[in-house]
């Protein structure tokens, strides 16, 4: 039974990892392998009952995960409809390039640590077909967009998938994350940056005005309305948990839903086809809804391997043969340059325990900062670099020249200052 559940996910992250090639969505091939994985696991149970119970278990864990990303991507799904990223994007004024690219870096590393790395990639590359026209020089601007998303990510519970799975798993809490790795991320961040500014010289050209395709706009006060309440929103979450101990994705409903009761007060006098456009109705229909899918593929075959003893297994054997936890935390964010950083963190997860390492351990907190950082390494290796790649037609191997030895120095001297943390203060 391990063996054939072994071999089905193993081809099931091979097909995923070859999405492109194959043209196949990963989000098809995830929900197959997962289905699979518990499909054999039911098949060969001696307790024919065992293997739904189980099911049943881990599907509330895996749930808890699924509605946080829903609600906090309606959430900025809400906030982009009323153009309210303007209130951010609308004060860049300089055309030097070289304060420009540290402007993008900074907005992009704060950003995503209260949205997300993709939504954040997508709204600033989008912003940089606009002010640069220049396209040598707007791709290594939309290289250090991966590199900061990627960083203002780690450091930030509700920034990365991943650092949002240890979070709702009880593997960290919101304020030691942001305590422990926010110096780390920083780093990780500046040193591309400063080596790609003394690239730059000169000023952009002139920049070309948006394209308005909308039959309706919004104006000032509704943007800056919906834009402050959805950030609110969002950064209310880890209080809400704290205050109440619920799981996080009570704080991120309740925050969707004073949005939608507010939403529709400021629409209330407009016609129907008006107002649709700025609904959370309109807003649902626009969530990736094929992520939220391949995130419970994935979840799944996860689950399916953890509950057959597959990851205990594997984290003996990584042990018995690398031995340091340092190292192979280090190993898992080089890895997640090549295959998607989420089912790397759900199997650390599932191979190492809160009695081995306990709530904010630096096991976690050092993973949280490799797995979210690493995947900048490489285009492919993350939402955001993948996103960037569509955008702006990225080619792998010209990123992997231009930016892939950027973005490892940074992710290098970022481990490095977290380890040299952890010395200093032996945390």
């Amino acid at each position: 039974m391990i063996t054939v559940i072994s071999i089905i996910f193993i081809a099931g992250y091979a097909a995923i990892a070859l999405e492109h090639p194959l043209k196949v969505n990963k989000a098809a091939t995830a929900l197959i392998t997962g289905v699979l994985c518990w499909t054999v696991f039911a098949l060969f149970s001696d307790n024919e009952h065992a293997p739904a119970h189980q099911l049943t278990e881990y599907l509330g864990e895996v749930a808890g995960i699924l509605f946080f990303l829903m609600g906090a991507m309606t959430i900025v799904e809400l906030i982009d409809a009323h153009d309210g990223f303007e209130v951010i994007t609308s004060r860049i004024r300089t055309t030097n390039k070289r304060k420009l690219i540290w402007v993008i870096g900074l907005i992009t590393f704060f950003l995503s640590a209260v949205l997300d790395n993709l939504t954040t990639t997508i709204v600033l590359v989008s912003l940089l077909r606009i002010i640069i026209p220049d396209k040598k020089d707007r791709l290594l601007f939309a290289g250090m967009v991966i590199i900061s998303a990627n960083a203002g990510g780690a450091w930030s519970p509700i920034g990365d998938v991943t650092t949002t799975m240890l979070w709702i798993g009880g593997q960290i809490t919101a304020g030691n994350i942001i305590i422990k790795t926010l110096l780390p991320s920083l780093v990780c961040f500046l040193v591309p940056a400063i080596i790609i500014s003394r690239q730059l010289k000169g000023h952009i050209g002139q920049s070309v005005e948006p394209i308005k395709n909308k039959d309706f706009t919004t104006n000032s006060r509704e943007r800056k309305t919906v834009f402050w309440l959805g950030l609110g929103s969002l950064l209310f979450v880890p209080v809400f948990k704290t205050i109440t101990h619920l799981p996080p994705y009570m704080g991120v409903l309740l925050g969707l839903g004073v949005m939608w009761v507010i939403t529709e007060m400021i629409h209330s006098g407009k016609d129907e086809a008006e107002k649709g456009l700025y609904s959370v109705n309109h807003a649902l229909r626009k969530i990736d809804t094929p992520s939220i899918l391949f995130f419970l593929g994935i979840l799944l075959s996860i689950a399916a391997l953890q509950v057959t003893g597959v990851l205990a297994d594997l984290a003996v054997s990584m042990n018995n043969s690398i031995g340091n936890i340092k190292i192979i935390t280090v190993l898992i964010g080089l890895l997640s340059a090549i295959v998607d950083n989420v089912p790397l963190v759900a199997a650390a997860q599932g191979m190492y325990s809160l009695e081995q390492f306990p709530t904010d351990h630096y096991f976690w907190e050092f993973l949280a900062y490799c797995a979210g950082t690493g995947g900048s390494i490489l285009v492919i290796g993350s939402a955001a670099g993948v996103a960037a790649m569509g955008l702006e037609k990225i080619e792998f191997f010209w990123y992997m020249k231009k930016i892939g030895w950027l973005a490892l120095l940074g992710y290098l001297a970022g481990a490095g200052v977290y380890l040299l943390q952890l010395y200093l203060f032996h945390s």
